[in-house]
C-alpha cells in the first residue's frame, strides 16, 4: 500500500501490528469504498459486530456479543478518511478505538485500524487491512497471541468483503 497516513501497515514488523492483503478481482475501488466507508455496513464484513450505534461523521460504536451472549460496546473515532479521487486513485480509512476510561483501558494503550484500497494491476482492487494494538503493562506478554488473533480477524474481514463484493 502506497499511502497509510499512520504507517501501521508499512515498515518493520512489530508484535503489536498485523497486516493482511487481498485482491478483490471483480470489485472497483469505488465499489469497495462504498462498503468500507459506510459504518452501517460494518456488521456485514467486520468480524463479531452485531450492529452499529451512535454513528456520526467522525465516530461510531460497534456492538458485539461475547460467547456468553453479553453485550460489549466499543467506541471509535475516525482519524482519516480519503475517498478515491482524481489525484489519488486509491482510498484509505483509519479509525482508533477510544480506550481511555473504558474496560479496554486495563489491557490496551491503543488500537488503530487502517484500510487501504488501490487498483490491482490486473484489475479489481487490492485491499490492505492493518491493525496495531499496543498492550498495557503485564498484558504485553500476550502480544504474540494478540497479533495472531488480530491477523485471523483481518483475514475474516477480507473474506467477508470478498463474499459481499464477489
Amino acid at each position: 500500500m502506497k499511502f497509510f497516513p499512520f504507517g501501521i501497515g508499512a515498515g518493520r514488523r512489530s508484535l503489536s501490528t498485523a497486516t493482511r492483503t487481498a485482491v478483490l478481482d471483480s470489485a472497483s475501488v469505488e465499489d469497495v469504498w462504498a462498503v468500507v466507508a459506510d459504518p452501517y455496513q460494518m456488521p456485514r464484513w467486520w468480524p463479531g459486530v452485531e450492529r452499529m450505534e451512535g454513528v456520526e461523521d467522525d465516530r461510531f460504536t460497534q456492538v458485539f456479543k461475547t460467547k456468553r451472549r453479553r453485550t460489549v460496546r466499543a467506541d471509535f473515532r475516525l482519524l482519516a478518511s480519503e475517498p478515491p479521487g482524481a489525484e489519488y486513485t486509491g482510498a484509505h480509512r483509519t479509525w482508533e478505538q477510544e480506550v481511555e476510561g473504558t474496560p479496554f483501558d486495563r489491557v490496551l494503550v491503543e488500537s488503530i485500524t487502517e484500510i487501504g484500497l488501490e487498483p490491482a494491476p490486473d484489475g479489481g482492487t487490492r485491499v490492505t487491512l492493518a491493525q496495531r494494538q499496543r498492550l498495557r503493562g503485564y498484558s504485553k506478554t500476550g502480544a504474540l497471541a494478540m497479533r495472531s488473533a488480530t491477523a485471523r480477524r483481518l483475514d475474516e474481514a477480507l473474506e467477508a468483503l470478498q463474499t459481499i463484493l464477489g
